[in-house]
């Protein structure tokens, strides 16, 4: 009897270092659900994992809402039977120097980038749960790491991200479910697309490995945390820097 292939459920997987993600799970034999605030960015990459074999579904969410996380999780149960593998990546950045940050920007970043990722994870651990199996991947930032100035709402969530990390470790793997981060330094997304040739220079320039990274470097260490030869690897950090940043 053939094995049943494995299930993922990727947020932020309509364009960058989500669809990287969500690629490179397909090509891995993962059927996938793609949720996305763009429908039709999740449509899109709908399109490229069936076109790899794989069966997909793609659902308009957004991650900052209670609502629609829960109604988006039931539809993937129901679609795929289970989910065994959950990469938390939706994001977003509302940057601005601490002292005229606006209470709105502070609370929309981290409704999505920590309390989302929580929100999420409630609706894959009573299945995973019940089956002994699991794995959480966690989306973070090299910059919980190192400060940056004007990103105090970011930074706060991706560190916070780090802790719900280490403690659902912790408190889920009894149940064999194994929950990690993987920290991107600076990634060609378009975000960096919009930066001149010059600052792009001058950003490589602080990277040891002297260049930007791709999404797929991160889909990469996701793919390994997802696997089983990483059944033995709970409550780290994967850092995918170029060496931006050391430490532990």
């Amino acid at each position: 009897m053939a094995e049943t292939p494995k299930t993922a459920v990727v947020t932020g997987g309509g364009r960058g270092i989500g669809r990287a993600i969500v690629l490179e799970l397909a090509k891995d034999g993962c059927d996938v659900a793609i949720l996305d605030l763009i429908e039709e960015n999740a449509q899109s990459v709908r399109k490229e994992v069936e076109a790899l074999g794989r069966r997909a579904l793609a659902l308009r969410v957004d991650a900052s809402r209670e609502e629609e996380i829960i109604q988006a999780f039931a539809k993937a149960h129901e679609h795929f039977g289970k989910i065994d593998i959950l990469v938390n990546n939706a994001g977003i950045n509302r940057d601005g120097l601490a002292v005229v940050m606006k209470r709105k920007d502070w609370d929309e970043v981290l409704a999505t980038n920590l309390t989302g990722y929580f929100l999420c994870i409630q609706q894959v651990l009573r299945g995973m749960g019940r089956r002994h199996y699991g794995r959480i991947i966690n989306i973070s930032s090299v910059v919980a790491h190192m400060g940056n100035a004007g990103q105090a709402n970011y930074i706060a969530s991706k560190a916070g991200v780090l802790g719900l990390t280490r403690a659902l470790a912790q408190e889920y793997a009894s149940r064999s479910i194994t929950v990690n981060a993987v920290a991107p330094g600076f990634i060609e997304t378009a975000m960096t697309e919009k930066m001149t040739p010059e600052a792009r220079e001058t950003l490589a320039g602080r990277i040891p490995l002297a260049r930007l990274g791709q999404p797929e470097d991160i889909a990469h260490a996701v793919k390994f945390l997802a696997s089983e030869q990483a059944s033995y690897i709970t409550g780290q950090v994967v850092h995918v820097n170029g060496g931006l940043y050391l430490g532990s």
